[in-house]
């Protein structure tokens, strides 16, 4: 008896090492794929991983943040929404699982604010608060996480920027809008560069952000070095192109 359930629990474990294995090659041959710009596919093969490891937090954190991307490009409403509620869905249960990993709270912060773009004045302004602490979570976990400073930065990008309902949203909710958010968009967008000098959408957010302050050498500078970079991204071949007409136009 006792042999046959010593069995039974070593081909249980031989079964789960087998099982999480397949996942954690699954998402080694996501993050390949993701290389190659196929994200769609990639997307497919966390979802696979996760069939098989339910728990798997770099399948997760894959999941939710390619959920998101295939949600920006997505061009019906319920498309946008469809993907960014499963974002989301990822990042809650990453979070859920590992509160203190640093990929699970940067996947919350993309999830969340993707979710308010779809949403009223006063849901996108009450988001920013949310987006703004799982950030600064994962820089937290992990102070070289060059993506959650470009999440930091866009948001204080998107707060400069705010509409008149937006604004009066701000003003309701938190008693008006912090001071320096053009100056603190750039302090964060800078940081990103610094800690990764090759992620394209921070150059076109930070030649904007530079480009309103009327600094426009720098944001000529920024756009001259974006125009030279190599794409890693799907979204980066688009992204370089519009670097290319925001230089030509400024100089």
């Amino acid at each position: 008896m006792f042999y046959k359930v010593f069995t039974s629990a070593a081909l249980f474990l031989v079964s789960a090492f087998t099982y999480a294995q397949s996942a954690d090659e699954m998402v080694d041959q996501a993050r390949q794929l993701e290389k190659q710009m196929k994200e769609p596919a990639a997307l497919s093969l966390y979802k696979d991983a996760l069939k098989v490891q339910p728990d798997n937090i770099a399948a997760l954190t894959g999941a939710s943040e390619l959920s998101a991307r295939e949600g920006s490009r997505a061009t019906e409403k319920d498309e946008k929404t469809r993907n960014y509620t499963e974002a989301k869905s990822y990042a809650d249960q990453a979070i859920k699982i590992a509160p203190e990993n640093a990929e699970a709270n940067y996947a919350m912060a993309v999830a969340l604010g993707r979710v308010a773009t779809t949403q009223g004045a006063k849901e996108k302004v009450a988001a920013y608060k949310e987006v703004k602490r799982f950030a600064e979570l994962a820089i937290k976990f992990n102070p070289t996480y060059a993506k959650a400073y470009y999440v930091l930065g866009k948001l204080s990008y998107d707060m400069a920027n705010m509409n008149a309902l937006e604004k009066a949203a701000a003003k309701m909710l938190f008693g008006g809008l912090p001071e320096g958010s053009l100056d603190n968009a750039i302090t964060s967008f800078e940081k990103c560069r610094k800690l990764d000098p090759s992620l394209l959408v921070n150059y076109q957010d930070l030649a904007k952000a530079y480009k309103d302050k009327e600094e426009l050498e720098k944001s000529i500078e920024v756009l001259r070095k974006a125009v030279t970079l190599r794409p890693v991204y799907q979204d980066d071949p688009g992204i370089k192109s519009n670097c290319r007409k925001m230089l030509e136009s400024m100089e």
